[in-house]
C-alpha cells in the first residue's frame, strides 16, 4: 500500500501557521524589549532625581560661614546669596570639599545652582575667592527641568524668597535707620521646588545645621 504524503494545501497551511506564530512571538518579544527600555530609562531619570536631592542635602548640610571677596576684591559676598529672578539662582560657600588627589587647596568651595536649557546645573569655582577671569567648573545635575525655586526660612520661622534678609540698624540721632546685610547669616531651612517634565513638581525641605 502506497504511503500517503501531504497535499500542497496542507503544506501551505502548516507554513502559514508557522509564520503566524513567528510573527506573534516576535511582536511579543519586541514589545517586551521596548517595555524594558522604557522602564530602564524611567529608572535612570528617577536615579538622577534621587542623586540631585542627595547632592543638595550634602551641600546644605555643610553650609560654611565664610563670606568670599567679590570679583573686584573690593567687598565681600554673603555666605549664601539668592534671588528669584537672577541667574544663578543660588550661590553659597560649603565645606567638606573632597580632595582624594591631595591637591593643595582649601576644603571650602563656592557653589552655584542655575538652570540652562531645561538642565539644572551645579557649578563651582576652582578657588574660593574668584576673580573676573576665574572660570566655573560646570556640572549637569538633572535634565528635563522646566523651573526651580528656592525659599529660605529665617530664625523667626518666616519664609523668604531672597537671601540674605536685610536688617534694620539704628542710625545716628536725627538720621533715618539704615539697612545692612549680615554676611554670615544662614537660613535654618531651605525649600526647593523642582518642576520636571517626567515627574511634575518635586518639593523638598532641607534643614540647615546651626
Amino acid at each position: 500500500m502506497r504511503a500517503r504524503g501531504f497535499t500542497l494545501i496542507e503544506v501551505m497551511a502548516a507554513i502559514f501557521i508557522m509564520v503566524l506564530v513567528s510573527v506573534l512571538g516576535y511582536g511579543a518579544i519586541n514589545q517586551a524589549m521596548k517595555s524594558r527600555e522604557s522602564l530602564e530609562e524611567r529608572q535612570a531619570k528617577l536615579l538622577a532625581v534621587q542623586t540631585t536631592m542627595r547632592v543638595m542635602a550634602q551641600d546644605f548640610d555643610q553650609l560654611a560661614l565664610r563670606p568670599v571677596r567679590d570679583a573686584a576684591g573690593q567687598s565681600y559676598q554673603p555666605v549664601l546669596v539668592s534671588g528669584q529672578n537672577t541667574q544663578p539662582y543660588l550661590t553659597f560657600t560649603r565645606g567638606g570639599w573632597a580632595n582624594p588627589a591631595g591637591v593643595q587647596r582649601p576644603a571650602l568651595q563656592r557653589v552655584t545652582y542655575s538652570l540652562d536649557n531645561k538642565i539644572l546645573h551645579r557649578d563651582y569655582f576652582p578657588v574660593l575667592d574668584a576673580l573676573v577671569s576665574t572660570q566655573l567648573i560646570k556640572r549637569e545635575l538633572l535634565e528635563g527641568v522646566t523651573s526651580v525655586t528656592f525659599r529660605y526660612m529665617d530664625v523667626s520661622r518666616q519664609w523668604r524668597d531672597q537671601w540674605p534678609p536685610q536688617t534694620t540698624v539704628q542710625a545716628a540721632p536725627g538720621t533715618s535707620p539704615g539697612q545692612v546685610l549680615n554676611l554670615r547669616e544662614r537660613p535654618i531651612a531651605i525649600e526647593v521646588v523642582v518642576d520636571t517634565v517626567e515627574f511634575g513638581k518635586l518639593r523638598r525641605v532641607f534643614e540647615v545645621p546651626t
